[in-house]
């Protein structure tokens, strides 16, 4: 299946502007886990954890399923396939194990924190606060650079479907020749006759 050039683009902007807020609002997540941290007020540090819970509850997963769905359409429905390419590869993987890892270690997370501190105490688990952030962070940042840069070339299945498809073009191409060679021929024949 191969996407129009409209439906290309369209999913090509969707996906970019998906990733790019699910970026920017892992750096919000990570700004304001440095807050809760970082404050001695107890009114910024449940602002803060409330704030977080806010974006993790109404927009993590929304944003992480969007960039997920539409970068599967991207690769299915594109010449850069899901495994024909490392790069590609590479990051429908770590958009699954990230988009995994909102929904069932930092949405528990912050929902943890926010119940300690509405409950009156100090934030018990200042590192996991900021871990998830940030490894989040870091993951898609990586599969940017992925994005942009391309690198590691083609997987083995990628690299047998090249080299199968140039197996075929080189049949047609000799089938092209030897059938353009009869036709000559048959018109010599009919020629002479």
């Amino acid at each position: 299946m191969k996407l129009s050039r409209p439906a290309r683009r369209a999913t090509l902007v969707v996906h970019v502007v998906g990733a790019a807020c699910w970026l920017g609002l892992t750096l919000g997540l990570v700004a304001l886990a440095l807050t809760a941290i970082t404050t001695d007020s107890a009114v910024a540090v449940e602002a803060a954890v409330r704030s977080m819970k806010v974006f993790a509850d109404w927009l993590v997963l929304p944003l992480a399923l969007l960039t997920l769905g539409s970068g599967l359409l991207l690769s299915l429905g594109t010449q850069w396939g899901l495994a024909r390419h490392r790069w590609v590869y590479t990051k429908f993987w770590l958009t699954l194990a990230t988009t995994t890892a909102s929904a069932f270690a930092l949405r528990p997370g912050v929902d943890d924190s926010v119940r300690t501190v509405a409950s009156g105490h100090p934030v018990a688990d200042t590192t996991g606060l900021l871990a998830g952030p940030l490894v989040s962070l870091s993951a898609y940042l990586f599969m940017t650079v992925l994005s942009v840069l391309k690198p590691w070339g083609l997987t083995r299945r990628g690299q047998k479907q090249r080299d199968q498809r140039q197996r075929d073009q080189k049949q047609r191409e000799q089938m092209r020749r030897a059938s353009a060679h009869k036709r000559v021929d048959a018109e010599d024949v009919r020629r002479t006759a």
